[in-house]
């Protein structure tokens, strides 16, 4: 059996869901102890490090590795998780606002998320304030300091922006929110995602990039200050794990 296990963690799972689907589909692994290094929202996909038997006690060993994405930042819309699977806050269409422009305002902005920074942890993460995670609060609608820690960013590269039409946009936003299982608001976010969408004839941006980062930085909130920096709404429209450490994904 193996010590530490390479997963692929579908979008629409948690790390949780993906470590239990491994161990019904491999038997032999039943009765060892097992826990993942490392978290991935629901709606991330990609590498989740599974330690398994004694490798378990090496954990924060593993934390501190570096992680490496591809994700995709859709401008136009702010919710309060950073990503779909949020509530939307503000949303605008970007009048006369073409992909030169927009790609220069990006690349403009890049250099604020280089190097070492001070990151807000997201109010929806697992982050303890108290002895409760930070989502408990915002569920609840509680107010609380949020915490911030320095985080490195060793490579940010903007790759390309497309063009996605809004009934495309809403289609794909109410099959990904679909896929994901447990309570998340799904019904009431799509609820929010329909009336925004439905019924437009408006097309939105999407960029893509590559990041290297430090163990902690969360790449949802990247997105989210970007957008802050270049004065448009955005969130996180996909993100994909693709290394953790010397790890790489296996497709």
């Amino acid at each position: 059996m193996k010590k530490v296990i390479l997963l692929n963690k579908k979008e629409g799972e948690t790390p949780l869901e993906a470590l239990e689907h491994f161990r019904n589909k491999n038997r032999e692994y039943k009765n060892l102890p097992m826990t993942y290094a490392g978290r991935l929202d629901p709606m991330a996909s990609g590498l989740l490090l599974i330690l398994a038997g004694e490798e378990c006690k090496k954990k924060e060993k593993y934390l501190k590795l570096s992680k490496e994405y591809e994700f995709e930042v859709l401008f136009g819309f702010a919710t309060d998780t950073y990503d779909i699977l949020g509530k939307v806050q503000y949303s605008h269409i970007l009048k006369n606002v073409g992909m030169k422009e927009l790609e220069k305002k990006i690349k403009l902005n890049l250099k604020y998320f280089s190097g070492k920074f001070m990151q807000k942890y997201p109010a929806y993460s697992s982050k303890t304030v108290r002895g409760r995670p930070m989502f408990a609060y915002a569920r609840r609608g509680e107010e609380v300091e949020i915490p911030e820690r320095q985080v490195t960013v060793s490579k940010l590269e903007f790759l390309k922006l497309r063009s996605i039409s809004n009934k495309k946009l809403w289609q794909n936003i109410e099959r990904r929110v679909g896929k994901v299982k447990g309570d998340f608001r799904q019904k009431e976010i799509l609820k929010i995602w329909r009336k925004e969408l439905q019924g437009k004839d408006v097309g939105y941006l999407i960029a893509s990039f590559k990041i290297k980062c430090s163990s902690g930085t969360y790449v949802r909130r990247i997105a989210n200050s970007l957008g802050e920096k270049a004065g448009i709404s955005t969130l996180a429209y996909s993100i994909k794990r693709k290394k953790i450490g010397k790890f790489t994904i296996v497709e």
